[in-house]
């Protein structure tokens, strides 16, 4: 593995923005440790060498699992019967409203796309058909490629130079997040306005990316918005759904966005379901499953109901997602049982071909990685491929001499004739020359005959580098509908071929249902998603017929697939080197428990701790714990402290902050009592200990921690294996494990980088080593 001296990172920002010169005094009084030659963590470099045997500390969890402290089940003995429906009703009305918001983005989206990429494609058909004639077609290659680098060029600035989190997809950081993952800066506002503006730059740049992705991500950044009734990034607090300010609750709404994004991309709000359900949220209940499907359909209503008002047929809801692949219909393209065997072929290529494009895509990103980390070379690399994508897609028109006749149920918006007689357009360019959805459309319902094969095999060939060179530019792309394009040409072509073979009956080997079948495998082979798939080209079909074929091709190409490599989104992740989570603990696992798994020793606190001790210990940028065990001293004994409750990092900032002392409370009897509203206040961008001034009198105080920590935490023994405290973590979605031993003494403490650590490799379980990247 080649070593790689950047520091990998999605937001691309250095997170220590907290932290001072070394040895320098702070506001609360304490210093900050000069790093030791002894400790390794301490004195690690910057930027290290990157490895995809490395785990980054830079990724911290989510607080998935409540904390029942007194303050909070005091609030919930004093709420109602009546309060408690009506917080139902918040979620199902937060849920309508990520519905319509998420809908109207991809209404946007799309309408934008179509009116600049219209307006690009009409000026260039122009300009062919006027150097077609007088000769210097060179300028219109010229044309082509500025206008392509021009659009790409304001997608590429906004997100390298302004939010580079918002670059690709989005559905690896979104998976992380519903894993359980704080992604730095990835629900931003900041990260939504850039998504959406770089999404409609890069498709209306001719890239060869997709706008079905990106919704994926601004449908959970949408959710996390709206759910919290403020927005940090523009300082306004509407003082709404105060009681979802914490992590419970906003990584479900995620999950909600997410699947909205999935319904408005492709016209499928159960397909969205299944999407959140089989990639991201681990813990699931049955109301969550309705409130996301309601959010889904409403999405998928939403952009329906305004792309038809655009269209100026107000109420014909007949565009439920940004991809229409249009109708299958039944009779036209039956399939019989001989031809099955054909599908799980295909599939099996389709395995083999994605394994091939995430293979060639990992190596470049791992040359970005190491190259290409500057901004402007991110920049500069978008315009060359941009530029590359415009004089390929010329070339092979320009070369192509597949002309077909323009027939009356030909509704070519920009046929190209170039070199063609009159009356005939160059089949080429339908691929080539317009956005990757019309492509796909054509390529899935136009008539036998349409499309030759030296076509069909050019454009899989070129169209393939062209997509796997994309994925990873500093833009905000999809990879769904490049994989979809790459699938139907290939499919298509095999569909001709199997016809040329049975000359007598060309019926039975109909090239659209093959189109279909091969842009499934391909997609598959790609992203490596199953059931949420199947459902999704189900439902964007409109036709349930090709439910098992598919479901049997997409089986067969992520087992094929596997076998040679990761999906692409789980080798991104990878590369970031997250600790993410799977579904099971490693399968040879069983031999390690506990006690070889957790981190010790352990910071703890007395129930009554020294505030000094407290502000030196979250000022200790070496450990840089988040959870710390509350024990109690038995007094006159000498037996050991015993585990008595669990404190959050972000709970102690904010006692320090209101000054939640002894003393004060005995001095100031009019003090008012801290409620849960000052920590949702605080929530989600709690403030740094540096930012909290404590002066030296006050480090002499004491601090009474027994109201505000968890005073049931989860806790194992010792000798508790592996896959148990995985599924234990997994399932209830914890940040902090207690390792207890028979007297319940804290003897270490397990958390979600202990249990990333250990992954199956190719020569049986692996152990991967923590960075500080």
């Amino acid at each position: 593995m080649a070593n790689i001296t950047k520091k990998v990172s999605w937001s691309s920002r250095g997170d220590d923005s907290g932290l001072t010169g070394e040895g320098t005094p702070l506001l609360n009084g304490s210093e900050i440790p000069k790093p030791s030659r002894q400790d390794p963590i301490r004195g690690r470099p910057k930027e290290i060498p990157h490895n995809e045997k490395l785990l980054s500390l830079k990724y911290e969890s989510l607080d998935y699992d409540n904390i029942e402290n007194q303050l909070f089940l005091e609030e919930e003995r004093r709420m109602s019967p009546m309060g408690f429906r009506c917080l139902e009703i918040s979620r199902w009305v937060i849920c309508g409203l990520i519905g319509i918001l998420t809908g109207l983005i991809a209404c946007f989206i799309d309408i934008m796309v179509e009116k600049l990429a219209g307006y690009k494609y009409q000026v260039i058909k122009e300009n062919i058909e006027k150097f077609t004639e007088v000769g210097g077609l060179s300028i219109s290659l010229i044309l082509w490629a500025v206008l392509n680098c021009a659009f790409v060029l304001v997608g590429g600035i906004m997100v390298a130079f302004f939010e580079p989190i918002a670059a690709g997809s989005g559905i690896p950081q979104i998976k992380c997040y519903l894993n359980g993952v704080k992604i730095p800066r990835v629900v931003r506002l900041k990260t939504l306005v850039v998504k959406v503006i770089g999404v409609i730059c890069s498709v209306a740049g001719g890239l060869a990316v997709g706008k079905e992705g990106p919704m994926i991500h601004s449908g959970g950044v949408v959710a996390a918005g709206v759910s919290q009734g403020r927005s940090t990034s523009l300082k306004r607090d509407f003082k709404m759904f105060e009681y979802f300010r914490r992590d419970t609750e906003k990584r479900d709404f995620v999950s909600a966005g997410a699947a909205a994004g999935v319904s408005a991309a492709f016209g499928a709000p159960v397909g969205g379901v299944l999407f959140s359900l089989e990639e991201g949220a681990s813990f699931w209940n049955q109301m969550l499953t309705w409130r996301i499907f309601f959010a889904s359909m409403i999405s998928t209503f939403t952009l329906n109901f305004f792309l038809s008002i655009y269209h100026g047929k107000p109420g014909d809801l007949s565009n439920p997602g940004l991809i229409n692949f249009g109708r299958f219909e039944s009779d036209s393209v039956a399939y019989y049982y001989y031809e099955i065997p054909l599908f799980m072929c295909m599939g099996a290529l389709g395995g083999l071909l994605g394994a091939l494009f995430n293979s060639l895509n990992y190596w470049l990103t791992i040359f970005r990685i190491r190259y290409v980390h500057r901004p402007c070379l991110q920049v500069m690399e978008a315009l060359l491929v941009a530029a590359v994508t415009a004089a390929v897609s010329f070339t092979m028109i320009y070369f192509s001499n597949d002309c077909q006749p323009l027939g009356p149920e030909r509704n070519e918006e920009y046929s190209l004739q170039l070199f063609c007689a009159d009356g005939e357009y160059n089949s080429m360019a339908t691929a080539f020359f317009n956005t990757p959805e019309r492509s796909v459309r054509s390529l899935f319902h136009y008539q036998p005959g349409s499309y030759n094969p030296m076509t069909l095999g050019l454009f899989t060939l070129t169209y393939f580098f062209l997509a796997c060179w994309t994925y990873g530019l500093a833009v905000s792309a999809g990879v769904f509908i490049p994989s979809l394009l790459i699938g139907a040409a290939w499919g298509r072509l095999c569909g001709i071929l199997l016809a040329s073979f049975t000359p007598t009956s060309p019926i039975w080997a109909d090239p659209g249902k093959y189109a279909l079948i091969g842009a499934a495998a391909q997609l598959g082979g790609i992203v490596r998603m199953t059931l949420s798939l199947t459902v999704i080209m189900v439902e964007a079909t409109g036709n349930v017929t090709y439910g098992l074929p598919i479901m049997l091709v997409l089986m067969i190409a992520k087992i094929v697939g596997d076998y040679f490599q990761e999906g692409l989104y789980d080798i991104h992740i990878k590369l970031q080197s997250v600790p993410f989570l799977h579904w099971e603990a490693p399968a040879t696992s069983h031999w390690l428990t506990a006690r070889e798994v957790m981190s010790s020793p352990v910071t703890c606190f007395n129930r009554i701790e020294k505030v000094g001790t407290i502000v030196d210990v979250l000022s200790n940028t070496s450990t840089n714990h988040n959870g710390f065990p509350v024990v109690v001293q038995v007094l006159d004994s000498d037996e050991p402290a015993k585990l008595c409750g669990l404190i959050l990092r972000s709970q102690l900032i904010v006692l320090l902050k209101h000054k939640v002392f002894v003393e004060l409370a005995r001095s100031r009897l009019s003090q008012r009592k801290l409620q849960l509203k000052d920590f949702r206040d605080a929530y989600p961008r709690f403030p740094p200990i540096q930012s909290i001034h404590v002066s030296q009198d006050e480090r002499e105080c004491m601090m009474d921690l027994t109201e505000f920590m968890n005073p049931t935490p989860y806790t194992v023994p010792q000798d508790t294996s592996l896959p148990r405290v995985f599924k234990l973590f997994r399932a209830l979605g914890l940040r902090h494990l207690v390792v207890a031993d028979d007297v319940n003494r804290v003897i270490g403490l397990v958390t979600r980088k202990d249990l990333a650590r250990y992954h199956l490799g190719k020569h049986g379980l692996e152990e991967l080593q923590l960075a500080q990247t």
